[in-house]
């Protein structure tokens, strides 16, 4: 299975906002859900330009371990993005995807 999609939609999300595995792996209709976007974010290609850390799981929570962690929180504070003990607060900075969309033209017949 090609990850692109997936690392398509992720390079889609501003900065200040996250997304959840869950309503990443919704988005794309991801069989096995948010599992399946962890494996696909975890097998994440360097210096393609993926902002991996704008994912988080569910609840806004940073799901990696250790010093990985850290630098999560570092890039996500960075943007703007409040983080309370590893967890994102969602009200304020969940990305939603239909409002950010550009409008579409109609095509004229």
């Amino acid at each position: 299975m090609s990850w692109d999609p997936v690392y398509k939609l992720v390079q889609q999300i501003p900065r200040g906002r996250v997304l959840t595995y869950g309503a990443l792996a919704k988005a794309l209709r991801l069989p096995g859900g948010a599992r399946t976007a962890g494996r696909a974010m975890a097998a994440t290609p360097s210096g393609r330009g993926i902002p991996w850390h704008r994912v988080v799981g569910e609840r806004g929570k940073i799901l990696i371990r250790g010093p990985i962690a850290m630098l999560q929180k570092k890039l996500l504070e960075s943007e703007g993005v409040e983080v309370i003990e590893s967890r994102v607060q969602l009200k304020a900075h969940l990305w939603n995807r239909t409002k950010s969309k550009p409008a579409r033209k109609k095509k004229r017949g």
